[in-house]
């Protein structure tokens, strides 16, 4: 059996609270992951760069260091709303699982591991409502040349434009169909990974989960963002290549499949692990500071 959560009674506030606990996590996530971030998407989409660190040198080089914060209002807002999202909709499916095991009579309604995994899964398909076209924009902006060649003059102006060019579907939507299966694959892995870990650890100390120390939180969630990325990266890849595709004549991938297609024709396996150096290195401090932000903030909500 899982993580034991702390007794709930069922608390009108208690949505509120999740929702409220991932907003933090989800500006913690931001402020930390955006630098690498960046170095990933353009790893991911083009082909001027032999690896991570020369990558970052020459955007610091011909960019500027504000540019690794480049499509950063984009993520601040979204990615706050998406993490948000995340943790109100696992705990959520959570609460949803912890009654149905103790209508069917279990003397331990906690949940199982697999029922981690569903509520994590079922969080990330909510989830890609909102990051669908949030990531879709922010990768159009981090992608764009740099100077006068630039396509987009912000968030705003970027949204209008995919949505006249492309329409909601193929326009500001586009991806959704491989972003609804990274997200179930990478949020089931990532909450089953960091329930499974806290577990051990209350039942290794013989603690209870509210006294689990924060930098063990933080250990723990940082190894959990490992197991997401490690789980999902391909599905990212494709992502990153459709939402960085053209329009009309200058479309290369007809859909999801196609892209799959291409990417192994052209590039063989190791085209779904391009760019994921960078990404494994931000996975860490960036879940690290989510969880506990997460964590803490709930605590301190009661």
């Amino acid at each position: 059996m899982a993580s034991e959560h702390k007794g709930e009674v069922e608390d009108p506030m208690q949505t509120i609270k999740d929702l409220t606990s991932g907003a933090v996590g989800g500006i913690a996530q931001v402020l930390l992951g955006q630098p690498f971030d960046i170095v990933k998407v353009r790893l991911q989409t083009t082909t001027h760069y032999s690896n991570a660190l020369d990558c970052a040198t020459k955007i610091f080089a011909k960019e500027g260091p504000l540019a690794f914060y480049k499509g950063t209002l984009t993520p601040l807002i979204g990615i706050g709303a998406c993490v948000s999202v995340q943790f109100g909709a696992f705990h959520e499916a959570r609460r949803y699982f912890e009654r149905m095991n103790a209508q069917k009579g279990s003397k331990d309604p906690h949940l199982s591991y697999s029922q981690y995994y569903l509520s994590g899964a079922f969080a990330g398909i909510v989830n890609s409502v909102i990051s669908g076209p949030i990531e879709h924009v922010r990768i159009r902006l981090q992608t764009q040349p740099h100077g006068e060649g630039r396509l987009y003059n912000g968030p705003l102006d970027c949204i209008k434009k995919l949505s006249s060019q492309g329409g909601l579907f193929n326009g500001l939507y586009r991806g959704e169909a491989v972003t609804i299966l990274r997200e179930a694959q990478a949020y089931g892995t990532w909450f089953l990974s960091f329930e499974y870990m806290m577990d051990w650890e209350a039942r290794r100390t013989n603690t209870k989960r509210e006294d689990i120390p924060a930098y063990k939180i933080a250990g723990y969630g940082g190894l959990a963002g490992e197991m997401l990325w490690l789980s999902s990266y391909p599905f990212d890849v494709v992502k990153s290549k459709m939402q960085s595709d053209g329009f009309g004549e200058q479309q290369r991938y007809k859909n999801m499949r196609d892209c799959f297609r291409q990417t192994l024709a052209q590039e063989g396996m190791g085209g779904f692990v391009k760019g994921i150096a960078p990404t494994l290195l931000r996975a860490a401090p960036v879940s690290a500071g989510t969880f506990a932000a997460f964590e803490l903030t709930k605590r301190a909500l009661g």
